[in-house]
């Protein structure tokens, strides 16, 4: 009967130890998550300047140079409506055409524009409809073109802002 008893006293606080090394505490907090608008875009430098030297005899249209040694970058989470402009600051003069090109996986290309005369305010749309997401390295290709009759022009620096709008 003791040999009974200390085995029921044995087994007694055997699940008496499980059942403490059973017992929780718990605690709950309420958190609130949101995710607000991003429009983010920024690009990876500056072309390299662009200066005409040539043209061939008879033609006022003197030889285009060209740079697509930049890239820009976005990202944003507003919707598929979103597009990029751009513009300059100050237009440039008669017989001097500024035009650009922005590649895109998430949007559609407007392709080759004129932004010669796109001074602050007169934007034009380079790329719509944006999708949702990234667009990382997409190429921004500028051609420079005059006409002789337009005369030297000395160099001179332009701003071109790109925008990411809705």
């Amino acid at each position: 009967m003791k040999k009974l008893t200390m085995i029921l006293a044995t087994g007694a606080l055997s699940v008496m130890i499980i059942a403490s090394a059973r017992a929780q505490a718990t605690a709950t907090q309420s958190l609130t998550l949101a995710v607000n608008s991003v429009f983010k875009i920024a690009t990876s430098g500056n072309p390299a300047p662009l200066t005409i030297v040539s043209g061939t005899a008879g033609s006022d249209n003197l030889t285009p140079v060209s740079d697509n040694s930049t890239t820009y970058s976005i990202t944003q989470n507003f919707g598929n409506t979103v597009k990029i402009t751009a513009n300059l600051n100050t237009a440039l003069p008669v017989g001097y055409t500024l035009q650009i090109a922005l590649a895109s996986t998430k949007g559609t290309s407007a392709g080759t524009l004129d932004i010669s005369n796109t001074a602050s305010g007169s934007a034009v749309d380079v790329v719509t409809a944006v999708q949702r997401g990234a667009d990382a390295g997409q190429s921004i290709g500028y051609t420079f073109s005059a006409l002789a009759s337009a005369g030297t022009l000395s160099s001179t620096t332009k701003t071109v802002t790109l925008t990411l709008t809705n």
